[in-house]
């Protein structure tokens, strides 16, 4: 709430999606004037919890926080939205994760700085909280697939940037902090559960891919580990 607060580009809508909660986050929204809409109400998980943020957006970009992960710094926005007055339609970055109880302590940085649609095949997604969008093509292709349960941030990167090429640009800034966790690296079924997934969501937008390929990419990850670790 309050790395969107502090941006210094103001022209920013905020949405709050809560699923009906009980552990006082709305009245934490409400100590928050900057915020422009709030749902709360039983939702079907996370993806129907963004879909509604998308469909409520009334602003020509679109970018989704999740309530665990904050921006990196107070000019993230305004960086942003200057990027998208060239002839774009989307933008991606950086992102970094850090201990739950140590914000200061990065653990793993997530660099999209070498990515490339055809990297969809190994794996590799550009990090999903740095992407923002034109509105416009939500409502041209469509949102996320709630019937994925873990993956459906990967399909629609892969729809919107391989399937319907879209135009991006990688900005050379870590646009989002995030806390360690999160569904898809729990344990490992649910990790099994996430490259089915992606062998899916590859699949319905023309790239043929497989597990024994998704499988290479967990050295790399564990690079991305051992690169902070030396700092």
């Amino acid at each position: 709430m309050k790395s969107v607060e502090n941006q210094s580009y103001k022209n920013i809508e905020h949405i709050i999606i809560d699923g009906n909660s009980s552990d006082g986050t709305l009245d934490i929204v409400k100590e928050y004037n900057h915020v422009s809409i709030v749902i709360s109400e039983k939702d079907n998980g996370i993806y129907d919890a963004m879909n509604k943020g998308v469909k409520n957006a009334t602003g020509d970009i679109i970018g989704i926080l999740n309530s665990d992960d904050f921006f990196s710094g107070n000019d993230i926005i305004k960086n942003v939205a200057n990027a998208f007055n060239e002839n774009i339609d989307a933008t991606i970055g950086d992102i970094a994760f850090v201990n739950p109880k140590n914000l200061d302590k990065t653990v793993r940085y997530y660099s999209a700085k070498n990515w490339k649609p055809w990297k969809f095949r190994w794996g590799f997604m550009p990090p999903h909280p740095s992407f923002f969008v034109r509105r416009k093509f939500y409502e041209k292709y469509g949102s996320y697939k709630e019937d994925y349960k873990i993956a459906s941030d990967y399909e629609l990167l892969v729809r919107m940037l391989h399937g319907k090429k879209l135009r991006y640009k990688y900005l050379p800034l870590q646009i989002v902090t995030m806390r360690t966790g999160g569904v898809s690296n729990q344990n490992v079924s649910s990790r099994i559960v996430l490259n089915q997934e992606i062998v899916r969501a590859c699949g319905e937008n023309g790239i043929r891919t497989n597990l024994f390929l998704l499988a290479l990419k967990y050295p790399i990850k564990i690079f991305e580990y051992l690169r902070i670790g030396k700092k």
